[in-house]
């Protein structure tokens, strides 16, 4: 490999380098700014309509409506928003098992928790 053709290299991989970077600090922002919004929308009368059922979106048992958690059916971490269509009431336990799953894969894996019990 020539010199020549290492500086273009090294000159690609700053390049590349600094737009990984940048996309990182904006998904970050875009995570922060997701966050806000559903911590507002804990605090409206919305969202304490929503959980007043009590009623665990996943599992569907009833809960003391302050036990249960806001939680994104679509995670942001996957891309998901801070919007009343993609918020639901959990149980902490549902959503600690949950984590950054997609709704299908959630789906699949209460489909294989039943397939062991059975």
């Amino acid at each position: 490999m020539s010199y020549k053709d290492r500086n273009i290299d090294r000159k690609r991989m700053r390049r590349t380098s600094t737009k990984y970077e940048y996309s990182q600090d904006f998904l970050t922002e875009e995570i922060s700014r997701e966050k806000a919004k559903a911590r507002q929308l804990r605090n409206s009368s919305w969202w304490r309509n929503k959980i007043s059922s009590g009623k665990c979106y996943y599992c569907g048992r009833t809960f003391n409506p302050a036990d249960l958690t806001m939680d994104h059916k679509i995670p942001l971490s996957r891309g998901g928003k801070s919007e009343k269509i993609n918020l639901v009431p959990a149980c902490k336990e549902c959503n600690n098992k949950k984590k950054y799953m997609l709704p299908t894969e959630w789906d699949d894996y209460m489909e294989s928790l039943k397939t062991q019990n059975t």
